[in-house]
Order: structure tokens, then sequence, then C-alpha cells
């Protein structure tokens, strides 16, 4: 006897939905770009991402193109200290080359997941004439961009995030079972989406 197939759930309305947020996707002229730890860090070595290198081409064409429209742009950069994958006096630890930045633009060094933790973040943002609109970008999705993300709303900016602009890695979750990195990142975007802000599929989305 053949098996029923199994119904796909119903999704539950979005919590943006649910309280009324705009999900429309800005243009990019409108906005300040974040980039969130584009470093070495994630090609090489212990902490290589899944999908780094598509993310960080992705990454450079969304710098260029925030550029050319003349946004605004801040670099986030995670120092864990000498001696680690993030340590930003060494090349590991460096913003790579496909996306440093250019002069005049901040750079924010970091020591937790939110960039504006104990940083100065809201305060150069301010200070470049910012509005609530910001883009973010960059490395890894489920940690430094969701938590980004969450910090930014939480001070009542509005974040999108890129989605083909960001990556992350496989984990083991607590029962053992090993989460794909496809299946984190997607995850982690849903958690953004719910709450902290749009999500944009990918640069084009942007620049219309």
């Amino acid at each position: 006897m053949t098996a029923a197939p199994t119904a796909s759930p119903t999704p539950s309305p979005s919590l943006r939905e649910v309280i009324g947020l705009d999900n429309r996707l800005p243009r990019l002229a409108e906005t300040t770009l974040v980039m969130i730890d584009f470093q070495n860090t994630y090609r090489t070595g212990v902490m290589t991402l899944e999908g780094a290198e598509p993310a960080l081409a992705a990454g450079a064409r969304l710098l260029a193109a925030a550029r050319a429209a003349g946004t605004p742009v801040v670099h986030i950069v995670n120092d864990g200290g000498e001696d680690t994958p993030y340590d930003i006096r060494a090349d590991i630890g460096a913003i790579s080359p496909e996306v440093a930045p250019a002069d005049g633009e901040p750079v924010v060094v970091k020591h937790h997941p939110d960039a504006f933790h104990d940083t100065d973040l809201d305060k150069i943002l301010r200070e470049l004439g910012a509005g609530t609109q910001l883009v973010l970008a960059g490395f890894m999705t489920h940690m430094c961009v969701t938590f980004t993300a969450q910090g930014a709303f939480n001070l009542g900016y509005r974040p999108t995030v890129v989605a083909e602009a960001t990556a992350t890695r496989s984990l083991a979750a607590p029962d053992a079972t090993v989460i794909p990195a496809a299946t984190l990142h997607l995850a982690a975007l849903t958690t953004i989406a719910d709450l902290f802000g749009p999500i944009a599929p990918t640069v084009a989305d942007l620049t219309p």
C-alpha cells in the first residue's frame, strides 16, 4: 500500500507582516553599505566557508555599484587577537583585496558578532549622515551578519541583507547531525527576514 504524500507545512506570516513593517527593497543609492568581515580568514584554513568565493565576488560587485552610486561605505573587521584566524595584524585577518577599503571609507574593528556592540559604528553612520536604510553583506550569514542585522534593527535602522554576498559553513547540531552550510545559510536569512529586515537575493535587486 502506497503511503499518501506528506503535505508541505503552511508557513506562518512573518513577524514583519504581523506588525506591519515594510518589506520593499531599497535602492542602493539611497542606503549606506556595511561590508562585514570580508576577511581572508574565511578563504583558507580552519574557517574556510562553503561559497566564500562566489559570495566575495558578489560583495565586490556590490561594493563597486555602491561606489558608482555615491553610496557611503563602512567596512567591518573582526579582531580575534594574535595567532588566531582573525588576527588583523596578519594577512589571514586582513580584508580581502577584492573588497579592500578605498581612501576615506571607515573601517570599524569589532570583537563581537554584532558590529554595533562596543564599537563606534552607530556614531560613524550618524557622522556620515546615513539615514535608516542600511545594506549588509559579508561573513558569516548565521553569525555576524545575523547579529549585526539585529543590532541595526534594535537601534532603529532598517537593514537589508544581500543573500548572494553572504556565506557560512556546515556545523554540527546539538543532536550531532550535520547542518549543511546551504541549510544554515538559508535558515539565517529566514531569521533575518522574519523581523530584522528584508532580504535582497542578488546585488541586481538593489540596482534597477
